[in-house]
Parts: C-alpha cells; structure tokens; sequence
C-alpha cells in the first residue's frame, strides 16, 4: 500500500513554474499525495513569457521530476497549452506513450462529455491586444512578489497574511465583470459543442458550479491555481471535487529565506524596466 489517495482524474492548472510567487513545494507535496490514472495539466505549467535563467530552483525542478515519475508509473498525462507556455502550441497533437501534448482535451467520462483547454482563446484582452497580457502578466508578477514579502514580514510579526490580488479582484467592478462574461462565454460555447462539463484555467478563480444557457444546464470548472488559490480538481466515485492545499504556505526553507533577498532585488529590476 503506497497510502497515496487514488484519484480517476486529476486537474491542475496555472502553476507557472519558473516565477518567484509559485508554490513548488506545496505542489511537488500535494502530487506525492495522489495517485491519479489521468493526469491534466491545464496551461500555464511552466511560466515561458517570465522564464529566467536565473530563477529556477529545486522545488520548481521536483514538481517536473514529480510529473515525470507518474509518467513513468503509467498515469496518462495530457499537458494542455496556455497562454504563458503557448510557445509549445507548435507541438500540438505530439504523443509519446501515455503522454500528450495539446490544446484541448474531450473525455467520455461516465457518459458526460467533458472540454478540458486553458481558456485564454476566449480572453479577448489575449485575442486583441496581447501586448497588453503580457504587460498585465508583468505586473502580476510583481504584485505577487510584493505580496510575498509583506507576507513574510507579517508572518514574522505573527500577523495573518493577505492576499493582494484577491482584494483587487473583490473590489474593482471590471475585474468581476472579467470573470463573469469569461464564466458565460465558455459555458454558451460548451453549449453549442454540445458539452456536459467544460474545465479551464486561466482566470485563476477555482470554482465548480452549474450553469444554464439556451435551457441547457452545463457543469463549469476550473482549476484554480498554484500561485495564491492552491487548488486542483481531482474526479472520484462518479464527482468532481475542488481541493484546496491546506495552510497554502509550508514552513519557510532556506531557499525560500533566500528567495525573498532575491524578490527584493527583482522587484526592484522590474519596476526600473517596467
């Protein structure tokens, strides 16, 4: 007994491996808890627009070797691209074994059928003005490293973290609205392909709920992410489940004390070049 918990189906997303807000460790730990026979990695695995040389540490390393090691044990593994890893978009339909690179997935999974891609395809600030996406990306970024150290000061004087990013989200209207018409739009367009579920990431919001459209009722997921939410969707026994990765933040190593002196400096880089 390996004591991992069997999984049907196991979606992460949006882990952007690469950049200093992901959370490496708390994934590689989280996929040596399971033991899924599919394994989907919905976009956004490996962070291409923001990839450094100079930053990729162990942890970042581990989840690949992690995935790699599931590979090997015979899990079917699908990576799906994103906008942030859409340079392997030109390896759309390689196959090796029981792994596979693609845009989109379809599962018969107990007689529903299910639409697995990123989603950034109907983000029409990607479509239109992808310069744009890139330059919000940047500022994402910053912001989650700035959310980082003002964590681990709060942390250090036993006071409760905060999520940057979340309160901008609840508290700027076009920013819901964004995630709303995404939500709709998707669910219209599983709609007319005739879907049961429709999956993505991209949005960073993990949710699960249904959806109605034209008398059509669809089940809408999405995966969350790796950089603040910590959350996957994993299928069991005929349901679909969100997981959230409890405590987000494991004890800080001495690579992580280490990162945040790193971050400092790197803020300070971006913003000079913003």
């Amino acid at each position: 007994m390996s004591g991992k918990r069997p999984l049907d189906i196991l979606v992460i997303s949006d882990v952007h491996l690469g950049i200093y807000g992901c959370h490496a460790k708390e994934l590689a730990n989280y996929l040596d808890s399971v033991d899924p026979r599919v394994l989907i990695l919905n976009g956004d695995i490996i962070d291409i627009w923001q990839f450094s040389k100079r930053y990729f540490p162990k942890s970042h390393t581990k989840v690949i070797r992690r995935i790699l090691k599931m590979i090997g044990k015979g899990t079917e593994v699908y990576y799906l691209t994103g906008n942030h890893d859409e340079a392997l978009r030109k390896y759309a339909g390689f196959g090796l074994s029981n792994f596979v690179i693609d845009n989109k997935l379809i599962l018969e999974v107990d007689g529903k059928r299910h639409w697995f891609f990123h989603g950034d395809v109907y983000d029409v600030t990607m479509k239109n003005s992808k310069w744009l996406a890139k330059l919000g990306g940047k500022g994402y970024d910053i912001l989650i490293i700035l959310n980082r150290l003002v964590n681990h000061l709060l942390e250090k004087m036993g006071r409760e973290k905060m999520s940057f990013s979340k309160k901008v989200k609840e508290s700027v209207k076009q920013a819901v609205k964004f995630i709303s018409d995404f939500e709709q739009t998707v669910v219209e367009i599983a709609v007319d392909k005739d879907f049961d579920v429709v999956c993505c990431g991209h949005i960073h919001q993990p949710e699960i709920k249904n959806m109605q459209y034209n008398g059509k009722t669809v089940t809408y997921l999405n995966s969350g992410d790796w950089v603040e939410s910590l959350t996957a969707l994993e299928y069991s026994q005929g349901c679909w489940q969100l997981y959230q990765h409890a405590g987000k933040k494991e004890t800080a190593t001495e690579e992580e004390e280490e990162m945040v002196v790193v971050a400092e400096w790197a803020v300070a880089a971006r913003v000079i070049n913003f």
